[in-house]
C-alpha cells in the first residue's frame, strides 16, 4: 500500500496539531487535537484561537523574529509540551502551526529518567534562571565599574547579603540604589523567595498603608472582596524594598517601626495581627538625620532602619568608571535603537569627565541615548553630545547693566540649576523638589520668580 501521498494520514498522526492564520483564527485542527482539548473540530474552524483554547500563546508568534518556540500547558489537570512554528510566505507572517511533543506527565518522567545525568548540569542552570526570573531583575554583575568606590560598594553588598538585618541605602537620585537592593537579595539566602518593591513617594497616606500592610474584607468603601495582602505579606520569607522611605508619612512610621521590631503587621480594618518574616531594605535620597532634626522623620525609626547603612557614591566621585558605563549602554542601545556604534572618540570621555553629573548614571545614560540618535555611523563624536559652551567666564559689560550684579549671578545660577534638575526628572515637580531639598510650593514660587515655564 502506497501512503506517500496520503497527507491526511500524516497530519492526523501528529499529536495536538493546530494551525491559525495571521488574524489568529483557527484554519486547521486534526482529530487528535480536537479530542485532547475536548472541542468539535468542525465548529472551531474560523473561530478565534483564544476562544477555542484560552491558555494558548500562539498569538505571540504572529509578531517578532522568533520563528520557533516551546511552550508548556497546564490545563484540566493535564500537562503538555508543545512546539510552535511561525509560518511565512513571501517574507510575511501568515500564520502559526503548533503540535504537541508530550501530552502527559508520565511521558515526561520517562524522558527525564533516561537523560537524568546528562540533564543534571542543565537543570542547575535553569534553576538559577528561575531564581532570577522570580526574584530580581538585576544582580551584582550589573553594577559596572572598577573604581575603588565601586569595589567598596560591592564588598558592602556582599556583607549585607550574609545578614538578615535591615539595610538602608542612601545616595543621590540616579545613582542606582534599587540596583543595590536587587543585588543584596540575589546574593542572600532569600534569593529563591519573592523580591517585592514599593515606592513611598507620590501616594496618598491611605494608599501607602493598604499597599504596605494590606486590608481585610469590608475595610473601606471600594475594598476588594475578601481583602488584599499587603507588600509585607507578599514578601514573607523574602525581601521587601521600600524606595524613597523619606517620603513615608509621619503618621505611618510607628506602624512600620512595629513591623520591623515585632515582625507583626496589622492589616487595615483588622483586629488581629499577622506575623511576617520579610527582610527589609529601604532607600532614601534625602538625609534622614536632617529630617529627624526637623521633626519630619521619627528618630526611633531612623535608628531601626540604619542598622546596615550603604552609601552609593555619586558619579562625580568615580569618573574613571564612565568609559565602562558608556560602552555598556551603547551595547544595549545598539539593539534597542537598531544602531551599530562600536567606538567613542577619546575626547568625548575627556569632556564627560569635566561635568559633575547632578543626575548621576541616569543622566549619563540619557545623554548617551541622545547622542546615539544623532550619530549616523559607527563612531560617537563630541558633536553628537551637544556639549554646552563654557560659561565660566563672566561678561562684565553685560553684567554692569543690572542694579545688583551679585544678585543677578545668583539668580542665573539658581535658574540653571532648577532647569537642569527639572530636565533630569522629566519635569516631575515632586521629584525635582525632593532632589533640591525644598517643598513643592517653594519650587513653584522660585520658578515663577525666575521666569521659568510652569
Amino acid at each position: 500500500m502506497d501512503i506517500s501521498k496520503d497527507y491526511s494520514l500524516f497530519l492526523e498522526a501528529i499529536a495536538g496539531l493546530m494551525v491559525i492564520n495571521a488574524e489568529g483564527k483557527v484554519v486547521y485542527m486534526n482529530e487528535q487535537c480536537a479530542d485532547y482539548i475536548k472541542v468539535d473540530k468542525e465548529k472551531v474552524i474560523g473561530q478565534d484561537v483564544k476562544k477555542v483554547f484560552p491558555p494558548t500563546n500562539m498569538l505571540n508568534m504572529l509578531k517578532g523574529q522568533n520563528k520557533y518556540n516551546t511552550n508548556f500547558y497546564f490545563e484540566d489537570g493535564r500537562m503538555s509540551v508543545s512546539t510552535q512554528t511561525q509560518l511565512q510566505k513571501d517574507g510575511e507572517i501568515v500564520g502559526v502551526l503548533e503540535y504537541d511533543m508530550i501530552q502527559d506527565i508520565t511521558a515526561l518522567d520517562d524522558l527525564l529518567s533516561k537523560y537524568k545525568e546528562t540533564l543534571k548540569d542543565e537543570m542547575a542552570y535553569f534553576r538559577e534562571q528561575v531564581r532570577n526570573f522570580k526574584s530580581t531583575k538585576y544582580s551584582i554583575n550589573n553594577i559596572l565599574g572598577t573604581s575603588k568606590k565601586i569595589q567598596e560598594l560591592k564588598y558592602q553588598i556582599e556583607l549585607a547579603a550574609t545578614s538578615n538585618s535591615t539595610v538602608m541605602i542612601c545616595g543621590e537620585t540616579g545613582v542606582g540604589k534599587e540596583l543595590v537592593a536587587h543585588s543584596i537579595h540575589n546574593l542572600s539566602a532569600r534569593a529563591f523567595q519573592n523580591f517585592v518593591k514599593v515606592n513611598a513617594a507620590g501616594m496618598a497616606e491611605s494608599l501607602i498603608e493598604s499597599e504596605l500592610f494590606g486590608y481585610v474584607d469590608g475595610a473601606f468603601t471600594g475594598a476588594k472582596k475578601g481583602g488584599k495582602k499587603g507588600k509585607f505579606q507578599l514578601a514573607d520569607q523574602g525581601t521587601l524594598f521600600i524606595d524613597e522611605v523619606n517620603q513615608m508619612p509621619l503618621s505611618l512610621q510607628p506602624k512600620l517601626l512595629r513591623a520591623l521590631q515585632e515582625g507583626e503587621i496589622a492589616p487595615v480594618g483588622s483586629e488581629e495581627d499577622v506575623e511576617v518574616n520579610a527582610r527589609v531594605i529601604v532607600a532614601a535620597n534625602q538625609d534622614l538625620r536632617e529630617m529627624v532634626r526637623e521633626g519630619s522623620f521619627r528618630e526611633d525609626l531612623y535608628y531601626r532602619l540604619n542598622v546596615f547603612p550603604i552609601i552609593v557614591p555619586p558619579l562625580r566621585e568615580r569618573l574613571e568608571d564612565i568609559p565602562e558605563l558608556v560602552e555598556a549602554k551603547i551595547q544595549a542601545l545598539n539593539q534597542e535603537l537598531g544602531r551599530s556604534v562600536t567606538r567613542v572618540e577619546p575626547d568625548v570621555y575627556a569632556k564627560l569627565r569635566e561635568y559633575d553629573w547632578p543626575g548621576n548614571i541616569r543622566e549619563l545614560y540619557n545623554r548617551v541615548e541622545a547622542a546615539m540618535n544623532y550619530a549616523q555611523g559607527d563612531v560617537l563624536r563630541k558633536e553628537h553630545f551637544n556639549f554646552r559652551a563654557d560659561n565660566s567666564k563672566i561678561n562684565l559689560d553685560e553684567l554692569n547693566q543690572f542694579d545688583n550684579p551679585i544678585e543677578e549671578i545668583k539668580r542665573e545660577a539658581e535658574r540653571k540649576l532648577i532647569n537642569e534638575v527639572l530636565r533630569q526628572f522629566d519635569n516631575n515637580k515632586t521629584k525635582a523638589a525632593a532632589y533640591l531639598k525644598i517643598s513643592r510650593p517653594l519650587l513653584y514660587q522660585k520658578m515663577k520668580r525666575l521666569g521659568l515655564s510652569m
